[in-house]
């Protein structure tokens, strides 16, 4: 007789169909992981033939059967019924004797362990989960904060029930998998507090571009359901590999998201989701060295793995460690031709209506269709852009007749998110005001083509697409490197065949992400305008000195570039605003004179080893050094721009 329940120390990646898909990863993680302090929170699996045995000793099989044989397979319309028809007869059914007593023996041995009645997470494991090209994400139930022998019973018949979800069944329709029998395991493992801390998600490439150099880290606030219900924007992270390996400060980008709610316990049980206080929400939920410890993670769970990774982590409130909950694999980029590529590119500008974290690459146009719900699917028409403001699996069969999805809130980890790049599909996440600047009929255009960053047009703009296949390429003796300006759009145009890049114009950064003039942070408690000063102070909260932002901004800009195309050159050029340029940033016109001709003015060279701006050249070389020195991108060179004898370029490296 096969096992009921299985710890995950007796579980490894060779035990899917015993186990499914994702407590497979938890036991094989858990068995050899833990020696390289990768820390696994301790639990047990209910097995296959535990669900398979509850259907036969319940008589259920020849209903469920016959249930999904009336399935309406060309339109769905009787999808929900079927469901829930047969989540019915599931969620009725006794729990055999010899099952619920092997369950409860092992509950009773984790509470032994720790010496009091412990709390659980109850997770679905389907045999065909996680499995590369093919997500399941959030498909079936899982369930947190579970405490005592009865709590955990129903959780399990539940998840039991959830291989029934709507959601599931037509999933599995569209992937094949139902000609396949399929069965669900149920993971049973110890919570990490993470409601008195935060917990996010790791990717060990990033899954937008499929940049494999780099660790995308995600974090929120409280349980990670959240992120990946896509319920808040959370912080972003990500961190350079090849640095990281060195012992260099790899981070190379840091940036905040709103994380609005809050996921905790529930006094009765269960979970609340509660409002962020304002303060906590504009604080990083990860100090740099656990960002580090979770990239090194991740990197030796794909080593481990041999795959690109998408893992699940949560730190404990109480012991302050941090724990890997989860590990599947990436299912998109993974099977994507890394020589094949669709460029595109938007040919006329209308007005910006809005913004959010781009998902896939490509322009779309559409009108807009707000849903408040997957209920009202019947009306969305083809080819119509979605509006709402988060999605969860029961929208996904909605999704696929859509031209583009744009979601008020989530991130680049969140369900929206990843059903959409498996799926090949436009989305703009994350993009907070679109309820309040769209409406119903808008014709709108979807710029995902930009970078990072997808924004939406009004009307219809016309735009071109290129393929591209590199496959055989040679490059010419000449050494062709990219002129570049924007850190979003560098890990999309690495793949690109080149050698570097020859120009970065460091402007496009200080004007666009920085916006403040350097010597106004240099000289901030000098600053006469009132209103200035205080977007200033808006911008830079969280550093103590101001000067740290501007270093930190450019850095962080500087080093995404850098890495993006590491080992090959990267040459920056200093700044070359033209006062008048200059004078645009927040706090500048007190800092610089009307010219003439700004042309042929004050700038470049002339400029850093002047009174006037000399503290803010400093500042500049600092991220410079930062970029080089703590980062390890030793491929970032410098260029002197409008350097007009020798002795200008001698004070300057002077």
């Amino acid at each position: 007789m096969d096992a009921l329940v299985l710890p995950f120390n007796k579980i490894g990646i060779e035990d899917v169909s015993k186990v499914g898909g994702k407590n497979a990863s938890l036991g094989e993680m858990f068995q050899k992981l833990s020696s390289l302090g990768v820390l696994v929170p301790d639990g047990f699996a209910i097995t296959a033939a535990s669900f398979r045995m509850f259907i036969q000793e319940n008589h259920l099989l020849d209903p469920i059967q016959k249930e999904l044989a009336n399935l309406d397979k060309q339109d769905f319309s009787n999808l929900n019924q079927v469901s829930q028809s047969i989540k019915s007869l599931i969620l009725k059914g006794e729990m055999p004797t010899v099952l619920a007593q092997e369950i409860e023996e092992f509950y009773g041995e984790l509470c032994k362990k720790e010496n009091r009645t412990v709390d659980v997470a109850v997770r679905s494991s389907a045999t065909a989960e996680d499995l590369p090209g093919a997500s399941f994400a959030g498909l079936h139930s899982s369930y947190l904060n579970i405490q005592g022998e009865k709590a955990l019973l129903k959780a399990v018949r539940e998840c039991f029930a959830s291989l029934y979800n709507a959601r599931a069944i037509k999933y599995r329709h569209d992937k094949g998998f139902d000609k396949y029998e399929i069965a669900l395991s149920v993971g049973v493992q110890m919570m990490v507090r993470a409601d008195l801390a935060c917990s996010g998600v790791t990717f060990s490439i990033d899954p937008e571009s499929g940049f494999s150099n780099a660790v995308l880290i995600t974090g929120c606030w409280g349980l990670g359901e959240n992120i990946v219900q896509g319920a808040v924007i959370p912080d972003e992270f990500m961190v350079f590999k090849p640095t990281l390996e060195k012992g260099k400060k790899a981070i190379i980008s840091k940036k905040a998201g709103s994380k609005t709610k809050t996921m905790a316990y529930s006094k009765a049980g269960g979970t609340v989701n509660l409002n962020t206080p304002k303060e906590k929400q504009k604080q990083l939920v990860l100090s740099d060295e656990e960002v580090e410890i979770l990239a090194k993670w991740a990197m030796l769970i794909e080593k481990h793995y041999e795959m690109p990774m998408d893992i699940e982590w949560a730190k404990d409130g109480n012991s302050g460690k941090l724990f890997i909950v989860q590990a599947r694999p990436e299912t998109v980029h993974s099977e994507m031709d890394p020589f094949s590529l669709k460029e595109y590119d938007l040919l006329e500008k209308g007005e910006l209506l809005t913004s959010g974290y781009a998902i896939g690459n490509g322009i779309t146009f559409g009108k807009v269709k707000i849903l408040h719900s997957a209920a009202e699917a019947n009306l969305l028409k083809e080819g119509e852009i979605l509006l709402t403001e988060i999605t969860n699996p029961d929208w996904d069969p909605i999704m696929k007749k859509a031209a583009a999805i744009i979601t008020t809130k989530g991130g680049r980890t969140s369900h929206a998110a990843i059903v959409a790049r498996e799926m090949g599909a436009l989305a703009i996440v994350g993009a907070e005001d679109a309820l309040e600047v769209l409406k119903n009929g808008d014709e709108i255009t979807i710029d995902n083509a930009s970078g990072k960053i997808g924004k939406v047009y009004a009307g219809q703009l016309k735009w071109k697409a290129i393929e591209h296949n590199f496959k055989g390429m040679k490059l010419p003796k000449t050494n062709p490197m990219f002129i570049l300006a924007d850190p979003e759009k560098a890990f999309n145009l690495s793949f690109f065949p080149n050698q570097g890049v020859g120009l970065m114009r460091m402007e496009f950064v200080v004007n666009n992400s920085i916006r403040v003039h350097p010597m106004a942070l240099v000289h901030f408690d000098q600053l006469e305008n009132k209103n200035e000063k205080s977007q200033i102070e808006e911008l830079c909260h969280g550093y103590d000195d101001k000067k740290e932002y501007f270093v930190d901004k450019l850095s962080q800009a500087v080093g995404t570039i850098a890495a993006a195309f590491y080992p090959k050159d990267v040459i920056l050029r200093m700044s070359d605003f033209k006062t008048n340029e200059y004078a645009n940033l927040l706090g500048g016109s007190q800092f610089e004179d009307s010219e003439e001709n700004p042309m042929l003015g004050f700038r470049g060279a002339s400029r850093y080893n002047h009174d006037r701006y000399r503290e803010g050249f400093r500042l500049e070389c600092e991220a410079v050094k930062r970029v080089r020195d703590e980062m390890g991108l030793l491929n970032l060179k410098v260029m002197i721009p409008f350097c007009r004898t020798p002795e200008e370029g001698k004070k300057v490296v002077k």
